[in-house]
């Protein structure tokens, strides 16, 4: 026990989350152990050493399914690989970045080249620029057509990152609540009890019955809960009426801290070209979706959805 590290300083050492260290060893990546009368994860030395070789290769932005195939491969033979492919991404994006650059000083130097001092110019830009890309399509002006096209070539190459996005309505429903806890208590006192208590839950869409989200700066677990549930079958934690709603829903690869916070400033990003904007009376939840065995060794990784809630501009 001496030897052990607790999860929480863990945490707090490494500026990595509790959820994100369960999720490595839900991959397979580390190792925590736990005693019966002990129900936090601890972590030993090797462990720990594992955790900062992750941290390292997450940084570069390797994937976890290439982490995952850099642990199970004995020798440099299979990292070699994976760096000299990073390599080649790092160049591809440089030299994109180097040909936007060159075609957008183009399209300065076109749009310097237009008499904005002509009232008609001024309507004519005006009515047509919608946006960039209206602007760039439908506005007459002397330059080269393939510049376009080829901007709109790099560009998506670009953001080819970018999550697709879907909207789903869902219902309002009862469900069990850790209530706010830290992440330790979380993943420590109340999974133990929601495990015992499995026959008490239903899915709230696909196969899993749980939201993970933030309440005042804490984690918060929500498990939607058949009927006939009372308030003393689910004691000590209580009962909860889930407001449900319009949630804009993207899918993060790799599921941990980075890689989440990417996808939400996505999210963001996306829904400010709709007529939606995010709805502040809720909270931005995680599903994960727990795959069979066949489907996870095919992914190499769980499917970790991250929820949104949207409301019309409108209604705000």
């Amino acid at each position: 026990m001496d030897n052990l590290v607790k999860i929480r300083d863990i945490s707090v050492k490494y500026n990595v989350s509790a959820r994100t260290l369960r999720y490595y060893e839900d991959m397979g990546l580390i190792e925590s152990t736990r005693n019966d009368d002990y129900a936090y994860r601890l972590y030993d030395e090797d462990a720990i050493k594992r955790l900062e070789q992750i941290l390292i290769l997450r940084r570069l932005n390797i994937s976890i399914k290439d982490i995952k195939r850099i642990f199970s491969t004995a020798g440099s033979e299979v990292v070699l690989d994976v760096l000299e492919k990073k390599v080649d991404n790092i160049d591809e994006e440089v030299s994109l970045l180097h040909e936007l650059k060159k075609i957008v000083l183009e399209f300065i130097e076109q749009i310097k080249r237009l008499d904005f001092e002509k009232e008609t110019d001024v309507k004519l830009l005006y009515e047509k620029a919608n946006d960039i890309e209206m602007q760039i399509t439908n506005v007459d002006y002397k330059g080269n057509s393939a510049s376009v096209e080829r901007f709109f070539e790099v560009t998506e190459k670009l953001n080819d990152k970018i999550p697709d996005i879907i909207i789903v309505r869902i219902p309002k429903f009862r469900a069990v609540t850790s209530g706010a806890m830290s992440y330790e208590d979380v993943f420590g006192k109340f999974q133990i009890w929601q495990e015992a208590h499995n026959y008490f839950f239903q899915p709230i869409i696909f196969d899993a019955p749980d939201f993970l989200c933030e309440n005042n700066g804490n984690p918060e677990w929500i498990w939607r809960i058949k009927d006939g549930i009372t308030k003393a079958d689910a004691a000590p934690y209580e009962i909860i009426e889930h407001p449900g709603g319009l949630y804009a829903v993207a899918v993060s690869i790799d599921g941990d801290d980075e890689s989440g916070n990417k996808v939400l400033q996505k999210i963001e990003k996306w829904i400010e070209k709709t007529n939606f904007v995010i709805d502040e009376s809720r909270t931005t939840s995680v599903h994960m979706i727990y795959a069979d065995d066949e489907i996870r060794k095919g992914l190499g990784y769980h499917q970790l959805n991250f929820y949104a809630p949207i409301k019309l501009k409108n209604d705000i």
